[in-house]
């Protein structure tokens, strides 16, 4: 049963997950000693500038409403594989490498195969699309990512008739996420689309923002975004795509069930369990505003969900 909470704070970040889930940053940050210098002096460290794209395109689904700074969206994330501070991403993710990478999709499709990143990049129409972030924890961004329609690229390894969902997988690797020591949740990360979620022209595979290539505390080098979703819908640094019949079981619905649900519509008349999701807080602005049903994209993608309780499926 979903309880209804009035609380007009940001939820602390012990109410976010579990308070065990919590607790398990205070082993991460006393085991983070060796990544002290990365984070003090990135400078130091010879990373890879990103790259500018050119001819991009500008998308019609774009909203017009005021970007947030680049600081903002670059330096305030959840991405537990760095640690589950809000600035860890960014502290602990200058030695990051997204070079070479590749993604398998296999499952029930007719042409199952590798989709490398240098592909995307030069292969693929890279638009740009200015979109709503809405956090499950009430506070929400407006972003301007660069990427690729998912269809377009789910469409080349020819899903057949047997195929319901898509299930997303990041990339497990204990050097390049130190997140991934410790207990935090079940990894690897995973996340999951309906069909014709995956299929509908606002769900973006985004490999950049601000008009350059991903850096990694945003998800190098391409994570999911899906608007109308809560945040943690948008899975980061994605190594396999697999078409499956069977609806998958999310990492956050491992974690607390009762908690996140597989659909994670942004609904304004659904609370979180601890804490009212009627309001949010514009990273960067004082106020409070209202929050939109669907995230403000409720014309585009409310049809999907016909007929459905969206409070039980939430």
């Amino acid at each position: 049963m979903l309880i209804r909470n009035s609380i007009a704070s940001d939820p602390k970040s012990f109410e976010i997950t579990s308070k065990s889930t919590y607790l398990n940053r205070r082993s991460f940050l006393q085991g983070g000693a060796a990544l002290a210098g990365a984070a003090l002096f990135p400078w130091s460290v010879s990373a890879a500038m990103p790259k500018k794209f050119e001819n991009l395109i500008k998308s019609p689904f774009s909203t017009d409403e005021p970007v947030n700074k680049y600081d903002e969206v670059t330096g305030y994330n959840n991405f537990y594989e760095f640690g589950t501070g809000k600035t860890d991403p960014m502290d602990n993710s200058a030695t990051f490498e997204s070079r070479p990478w590749s993604v398998t999709v296999d499952g029930l499709c007719d042409k199952p195969g590798q989709l490398d990143i240098e592909d995307l990049l030069s292969k693929f129409q890279q638009e740009e699309r200015i979109y709503r972030l809405r956090c499950v924890e009430a506070w929400s961004m407006v972003v301007p990512w660069v990427g690729v329609q998912l269809s377009s690229i789910l469409e080349k390894f020819e899903p057949n008739s047997k195929a319901k969902y898509v299930e997303f997988t990041t990339l497990v690797d204990k050097k390049r996420f130190p997140g991934q020591n410790y207990p935090i949740v079940p990894w690897p990360y995973t996340e999951g689309l309906r069909m014709d979620e995956a299929m509908h022209p606002l769900t973006l595979m985004a490999t950049g923002v601000f008009g350059e290539e991903l850096p990694p505390q945003n998800g190098a080098p391409l994570r999911l975004v899906v608007p109308w979703k809560y945040g943690f819908k948008s899975i980061k640094s994605i190594v396999r795509i697999r078409f499956t019949d069977q609806q998958p079981t999310s990492t956050w619905m491992q974690q607390a069930p009762n908690e996140y649900g597989f659909y994670a519509n942004v609904n304004p008349e659904v609370d979180h369990p601890r804490w009212s999701q009627a309001k949010e807080r514009r990273i960067g602005q004082f106020f409070r505003q209202p929050t939109l049903p669907f995230n403000g994209y409720a014309d585009e993608v409310a049809s999907l969900y016909k007929g459905m309780d969206l409070k039980a499926n939430f």
